[in-house]
């Protein structure tokens, strides 16, 4: 079975923090995003995951270049969401494959959503679901896409969540160059082919795109956890005091006398002696 994992973007809302490493491999628990990522989509089945990039794209092949099953498709030019797609057509094949955003983290079914897409026979499947900040996909009665803005015939307003599955061929209507999978899937829909829904309840799901969603993320995982205080062995934490939750990196160094409260510090950080940090990232 084969994914794409879309990687390529700026992350321009993740500033300037996304300057210093692209927002895939933004630190999750110590473990860079598209790492888990990747580990999620071979546990559920996928053997050969394909990765776009551009953005600081020498990251990007560093973090994989071990790791087996790997396919990177670089973008000289930045090429969208469907023109990164068009650009591994070939590498697809005939099978479907499961596309996943590079920014989002959840706790979907991976193999659960691409045997839906096989059942139903369309020629893409979306995953949705109720997110009033991003509600904008119209879904009809019979769970078929409708459009891609709300309607006032639709059964629901959904939101896509960045995870779909989709057969090759619908990528024959996409040129070369920039363009958005949503152009490609509204095409579709306009020729008469259905695209389908996949309505996913109770499930967590979140877009890494601001700060505050990081921050948000990590401690939601983390108070999940059985200790909220996440520190590398590494790292030396006498005389510091360390609140709520944090996160803290490989081989940071915290200052004495520092104080550290919802707090991400990446690898090989510096926290200065004395400070006070709050809701923050230290690079």
């Amino acid at each position: 079975m084969k994914a794409m994992i879309l990687a390529a973007g700026f992350g321009t809302r993740l500033r300037p923090y996304s300057l210093i490493r692209p927002k895939p491999l933004f630190p999750l628990l110590n473990t860079p995003l598209l790492l888990h990522t990747i580990q999620r989509l071979k546990g559920a089945g996928f053997t050969e995951i394909g990765v776009n990039c551009h953005h600081l794209a020498v990251q990007i092949r560093e973090s994989v270049k071990d790791i087996e099953g790997i396919h990177l498709f670089p973008e000289d030019d930045i090429l969208g969401t469907g023109g990164g797609l068009q650009n591994a057509a070939a590498w697809f094949g005939d099978e479907p494959v499961l596309v996943t955003n590079g920014d989002i983290f959840h706790d979907f079914d991976f193999a659960e959503i691409l045997s839906y897409h096989v059942e139903q026979g369309r020629i893409a499947t979306l995953v949705c679901h109720d997110f009033p900040r991003f509600n904008k996909v119209s879904i009809g009665e019979d769970n078929m896409v409708m459009q891609f803005s709300p309607c006032k015939h639709a059964a629901r307003v959904a939101a896509f969540t960045g995870v779909h599955v989709l057969e090759p061929r619908a990528l024959s209507v996409v040129s070369p160059g920039f363009s958005n999978i949503i152009d490609c899937y509204n095409h579709w829909l306009q020729a008469g082919e259905p695209v389908q829904a996949m309505m996913v309840h109770d499930q967590f799901w979140t877009d890494m795109g601001t700060v505050d969603d990081y921050l948000d993320l990590h401690s939601h995982l983390l108070h999940q956890a059985e200790e909220p205080l996440l520190v590398h062995p590494s790292v030396a934490t006498e005389g510091v005091s360390l609140k709520d939750w944090v996160s803290i990196g490989e081989n940071a160094l915290l200052g004495q006398g520092c104080s550290l409260e919802r707090v991400v510090v990446w690898d090989g950080a510096v926290v200065e002696p004395g400070s006070c940090l709050k809701d923050t990232i230290v690079t």
